[in-house]
């Protein structure tokens, strides 16, 4: 025993200095971009079955309230408005328009590391959602969300590994005009971050303006369409199967300033949208595509994700349940019908029901992220943050969030069997004369940093260890980390220039 403990010794020092060093971006054991796929509830024939049942849904049903300008884009491209004012569409119209549709596109962000690939079953982790609360975690209450709590939210996911977009998750409740809102959400969030980021629009009278901030942003308009860092997220369709008529006007516009679209359609399974997971997977595709044929129409191979995202519902209260195992399953279907038209495509996981960072909060946001990632999907929308049903926003919880995401990353890695990793002489070499153990050897301190992922914020030390570090909690540990980030200033913020030239041509409510 006495040979043994230097060794012991030895290799815990090994693997304290191996763990201390970086490694490059595409050496990390999870990272963006990872290709999932292996999870998928729906077989091929299940598949086939929806496509020509959403066809069946857009050419016999059709949808209602498109707005003048898109009763005549569609018209014009062959789509058929009846008399009832339902639009309907030909199959081999979608199937037409399917074949314009753009694929394998890049999202950027601001600095060209977050590029992000949509190609194949690519897998991408961030936020999202309309928030109107900030979630308080240790007065245990929700207050009214604000400008300096989406900056403070881009600040944070900005340095946080596994969040790899940031869409506008909480509402500017502090700000009551709606086109200082649009454009201080815009501020807030490129002053936070450098990650591709998504925002709406409330008015289609709004975004000559958003433009304007964004060109100046850029730098330019030629490098804004060079390189286009916002995407707006746009629901379309007031589900089941209506447009959402000003949402429409807005897309128009976003087309032609070069931004790409989210083509959102969030119907409730049970509410605005059918019960059962398959149904409620039919009428998201079939509003989908006829988002594909209304973008193709304007303008052939824009780019655009699928964004089927229909939400689950609780059908004994009539309540959204974004963290149950029906909302993962919609999810994955949905991941599964992207690949299906080979279509770059969004849906949600990873939200809590629960009200705080809590043991629900986290049973919840682990099922679907993981599932939603083992199935491909390449924007995982509201994986990290959002809690109460996507009513609040929390802080803390966007921080263990990336905890959560890098398991979740984990599992879609997946197992790699190569001659090396089924480690035959590794084995011979450590029973035959060897310590009779792995710690230290060779080729556990190689893989150590490669084949494994730490948890930041969770403990995973002895009873003893954790009395003797003074009992710390994972709110705390996240707290301390959100003090951290917010003490320091962003380094996404704007040139001295830049940001006088936007404070003086925009309100900006952002000290």
């Amino acid at each position: 025993m006495n040979d043994q403990s230097p060794r012991r010794a030895g290799g815990r020092e090994a693997r304290r200095a191996a763990r201390s060093t970086a490694l490059p971006d595409n050496q990390r054991p999870v990272r963006a971009g990872l290709s999932g796929g292996q999870y998928r509830p729906l077989s091929d024939h299940d598949m086939v079955r929806i496509h020509h049942t959403a066809l069946d849904a857009l050419e016999q049903i059709g949808l209602a309230d498109a707005p003048p300008s898109g009763v005549e884009i569609l018209t014009k491209a062959g789509a058929i408005l009846g008399d009832d004012g339902r639009i309907r569409f030909p199959r081999a119209l979608v199937e037409d328009m399917l074949a314009k549709a753009a694929r394998g596109i890049t999202l950027h962000g601001r600095d060209p590391r977050h590029d992000l690939d949509l190609s194949g079953t690519r897998v991408h982790y961030g936020t999202a959602g309309a928030a109107v609360h900030l979630v308080d975690v240790h007065g245990r209450e929700y207050r009214e969300s604000t400008v300096q709590d989406l900056h403070d939210a881009a600040r944070i996911a900005d340095q946080l590994d596994n969040l790899h977009f940031f869409q506008r998750a909480m509402v500017c409740r502090d700000i009551a005009d709606n086109l200082e809102m649009d454009l201080n959400t815009i501020y807030a969030c490129c002053a936070g971050t450098k990650k591709h980021i998504g925002v709406s629009f409330t008015d289609p009278d709004f975004v000559d303006d958003g433009f304007e901030l964004l060109h100046m942003i850029a730098g330019g308009e030629d490098q804004w369409r060079a390189r286009p860092f916002i995407s707006n997220s746009n629901c379309f369709v007031v589900p089941p199967m209506k447009f959402a008529t000003e949402s429409c006007k807005v897309m128009e516009k976003v087309i032609a300033g070069g931004m790409p679209v989210l083509l959102l359609s969030a119907g409730m399974a049970g509410a605005t949208a059918p019960s059962t997971v398959a149904g409620a997977i039919v009428q998201a595709v079939a509003e989908c595509l006829a988002g594909v044929v209304y973008v193709n129409a304007i303008a052939p191979g824009h780019p655009a994700i699928f964004g089927t995202w229909p939400f689950g519902l609780d059908l004994r209260t009539g309540a959204m349940t974004g963290g149950s195992g029906e909302q993962a399953l919609l999810t994955a279907g949905c991941a599964q019908m992207h690949q299906f038209y080979n279509l770059p495509g969004g849906a949600a996981a990873g939200i809590a029901d629960s009200k705080l960072p809590d043991m629900q909060a986290g049973w919840e946001q682990m099922c679907s992220n993981v599932m939603a990632g083992l199935a491909g999907l390449n924007m995982v929308y509201e994986a990290a943050g959002m809690h109460a049903s996507l009513l609040g926003f929390c802080h803390e919880s966007l921080i263990l969030g990336d905890d959560i995401i890098g398991q979740a990353l984990r599992c879609v890695r997946g197992i790699e069997v190569t001659d090396e990793t089924l480690a035959l002489e590794e084995i011979r070499e450590v029973c035959i004369g060897g310590t009779g153990h792995y710690l230290g050897t060779g080729a556990t301190l190689s893989r150590m940093q490669t084949d494994h992922v730490y948890p930041t914020y969770g403990d995973r030390t002895s009873p003893k260890e954790w009395v003797e570090k003074g009992r710390s909690d994972l709110l705390d540990r996240a707290t301390a980390r959100k003090e951290e980030i917010l003490a320091t200033p962003a380094p996404a913020r704007f040139d001295a220039e830049t940001d006088m030239a936007i404070r003086n041509r925009f309100r900006i409510h952002l000290a």
